[in-house]
């Protein structure tokens, strides 16, 4: 991997962390992350139409892109209910590239060199550290650790299947950014569905009262979305997916790093330790 690219991952990373600490600051997590994804849909409407369709070699891959995400926001939604952000997110995103690693051999011909190895696994174990400031409650919290660690194994498989997506599309002459677009602005309104349908009526009009305060702050996460998304994908077009993906989860990182600042949350040893073992574990990476 090229410095380039590691530094386009990153960049990417701190988008993603945004748009995550705009949740985490929120009073109502679902519903916020809802409106991140429904008007992240609607952003990405106007730039899909005028960029035009994916091939049709690609177009597969985005169908089953889709129903692997419904599975996500499920899950998403269980990990949430039962446990906080805090807990759920970090076992989601830390665990997600360990299993990419696990399977890239059999499922995509591309099997981790041992620097790669140290890499991932590096930074799998710094976002531990930094995520789960106390492991041990996690413990007590069995159905959202069962819903996290299920939504570590849906993130893998879509992971998969978008990387082999948007190198299919590429080979067949598209465009990245076109399987992107098309892939939000069709995903982008399940999870709003799912939240909008699981409240009375009652919640649903104190969720639109919300709505109306947050959608600009919720506009620009959606918006933030998009482009770590599509940076990673393109980056998976260059690299190997499964460096790609734990690059990625260095988003837990920043995302800490913005609880801190703009949260005022503690950052603490356990998080400064683990913010050091991501930090060899990205280096390994390059190097891999």
């Amino acid at each position: 991997m090229t410095w380039g690219i590691v530094l386009a991952v990153l960049a990417g990373a701190v988008l993603h962390a945004a748009w995550n600490a705009l949740v985490k600051s929120s009073g109502d997590k679902p519903l916020d992350t809802a409106l991140v994804h429904g008007l992240g849909a609607l952003v990405a409407l106007p730039f899909a139409l005028a960029a035009g369709l994916p091939t049709a070699a690609a177009a597969p891959f985005i169908a089953i892109s889709l129903v692997i995400h419904i599975g996500y926001y499920i899950a998403l939604a269980g990990a949430y209910q039962h446990g906080e952000m805090g807990m759920t997110y970090p076992i989601m995103r830390g665990t997600a590239p360990l299993l990419v690693a696990l399977g890239s051999g059999a499922l995509i011909g591309e099997v981790p060199t041992p620097a790669a190895w140290l890499g991932i696994t590096g930074i799998t174990a710094g976002v531990a550290l930094v995520g789960l400031a106390h492991p041990g409650e996690a413990l007590h919290h069995r159905k959202a650790l069962a819903f996290a660690f299920a939504n570590a194994a849906i993130i893998a498989c879509y992971t998969f299947v978008d990387g082999r997506g948007v190198r299919t599309e590429k080979a067949a002459g598209g465009e990245v950014m076109r399987y992107v677009l098309w892939l939000f602005v069709l995903d982008g309104f399940a999870y709003p569905a799912l939240v909008w349908f699981g409240r009375d009526a009652g919640r649903r009009r104190a969720a639109l009262a919300y709505a109306r305060q947050r959608w600009p702050l919720a506009a620009l996460g959606g918006t933030a979305s998009i482009g770590s998304y599509a940076i990673a994908l393109w980056a998976m077009t260059l690299a190997p997916v499964a460096s790609v993906a734990a690059l990625r989860e260095t988003s837990v990182l920043f995302a800490v790093v913005l609880s801190t600042w703009l949260l005022k949350e503690r950052f603490g040893v356990q998080r400064a330790l683990g913010a050091l073992v991501i930090v060899a574990g990205v280096v390994a990476l390059r190097l891999a």
